[in-house]
């Protein structure tokens, strides 16, 4: 009978600090990619994740939709003021409302993904996260009748997990490169137009939402009042304001760490 090995001295105590470092490696390239939410960070280094587009227009996007009690509103404003728009939905809100997704996308408006719900996805999780991408974009394309093309996540956190997913379904991950805090409580018109004229050029992304499902209550109203505000200032500046599908936005740029977009999978 053969003895038993007994394992060098100190082997065990090497095999605790090399797990520590793969987990750490593992949680710096899921995490890692999510600083492209400030501003200058994607900016410098992902012109297209910035929103960066045609100079002579700018993109107007609403996030967290569809919300029956504050969506018709805006497709009202919008249609007032001559506007197509790009919404950012959540598929399992889209799932519940395909009526009033039906409705966005035969007005003219781009039909987007903002994730299935809303989560934060800071715990690397990829099997979770390329599931419920592609299902949020699978209803997209059944409701809106063409497959999306644009992925936004929700607060704007890209992780790497999530910009895995987004290549696995054929989505291209683009942000905004002027905002209008529009959810916050104590936004008025006036500080959402005074936002996202502080940062607004040709060629930029807007960011506003079009429910105050996770934001302050009542919010959505301010951000409606500012509407036609915001659009008058990038008219005001000779600049046409319209549907990312119209933006010229190109390939997005990797982010170190991060991994290349696929090809879109031809839907």
């Amino acid at each position: 009978m053969s003895t038993p090995r007994t394992p060098p001295p100190g082997g065990r105590r090497t095999v605790a600090p090399a797990l520590a470092a793969a987990a750490l490696a593992v949680t710096a390239g899921h995490i890692g990619p999510a600083v492209t939410w400030i501003p200058s960070v994607r900016a410098a280094l992902g012109p297209a994740l910035h929103g960066r587009g045609d100079s002579r227009r700018v993109a107007l996007t609403f996030d967290d939709g569809p919300d029956p009690g504050s969506t018709p509103d805006f497709l009202r404003a919008l249609d007032r003021l001559d506007v197509r728009a790009t919404f950012f939905v959540l598929g399992s809100r889209l799932a519940d409302q395909p009526d009033l997704g039906h409705r966005m996308a035969a007005e003219g408006h781009e039909l987007a993904v903002h994730g299935w719900r809303h989560e934060r996805g800071w715990a690397p999780r990829p099997l979770r996260d390329a599931r419920d991408l592609e299902r949020a974009a699978e209803v997209v394309h059944g409701v809106a009748g063409t497959y999306p093309v644009w992925y936004r996540p929700a607060y704007g956190v890209l992780t790497g997990g999530r910009w895995a997913a987004a290549r696995r379904a054929g989505l291209h991950p683009v942000l905004w490169s002027a905002w209008g805090r529009d959810w916050t409580a104590s936004a008025t018109p006036g500080s959402v137009l005074a936002e996202v004229t502080s940062t607004l050029r040709g060629g930029a992304t807007v960011l506003l939402h079009d429910t105050d499902a996770y934001s302050a209550a009542g919010s959505w109203r301010v951000t409606l009042a500012a509407l036609p505000l915001v659009v008058e200032a990038c008219r005001s500046r000779g600049l046409t304001v319209g549907r990312l599908a119209d933006h010229g936005i190109g390939e997005p740029t990797p982010v170190v760490g991060g991994p290349a977009r696929a090809g879109h999978r031809g839907r």
